[in-house]
């Protein structure tokens, strides 16, 4: 059986890389992160959305959550785990509109190592949050 767990610390990272990024679009108070253990999945993490269907019904602004696959994710480098975090984030469209990007264009490797370049240059540089 899956168990899952809020991950309050990569919560943290991933509000401070949304905010030296300049993510604007991205409400990061409506984004959540969880650890998952026994998944079958092959994947380290993957980002859910809940459907529009039942946002509309329940009068609920989108919500997504990033699903991190412990036995695969707590093996990596911190790197890493930055890179893992930004390339769900890239999901997420520019409308945060509830829907999900799929890998093409804006979600891909390239796009993962030059915001993680932007981040890393920001962060060496002394990024002051606003």
């Amino acid at each position: 059986m899956i168990k899952y767990t809020r991950g309050l610390e990569e919560e943290k990272l991933l509000r401070e890389i949304i905010q030296v990024l300049g993510l604007e679009y991205i409400n990061a108070e409506r984004v959540r992160v969880v650890y998952s253990v026994n998944s079958k999945s092959r994947a380290i993490a993957r980002i859910w959305s809940v459907p529009k269907v039942i946002l509309t019904s329940f009068q609920l602004e989108p919500l997504y959550v990033i699903e991190l696959i412990t036995e695969r994710y707590s093996r990596l480098s911190e790197e890493e785990k930055i890179k893992v975090l930004i390339h769900e984030i890239l999901h997420i469209p520019k409308g945060f509109s509830g829907g999900l990007r799929a890998h093409g264009k804006h979600v891909n490797k390239r796009e993962v190592e030059k915001l993680y370049r932007e981040y890393y240059s920001k962060k060496r540089g002394n990024w002051k949050s606003r």
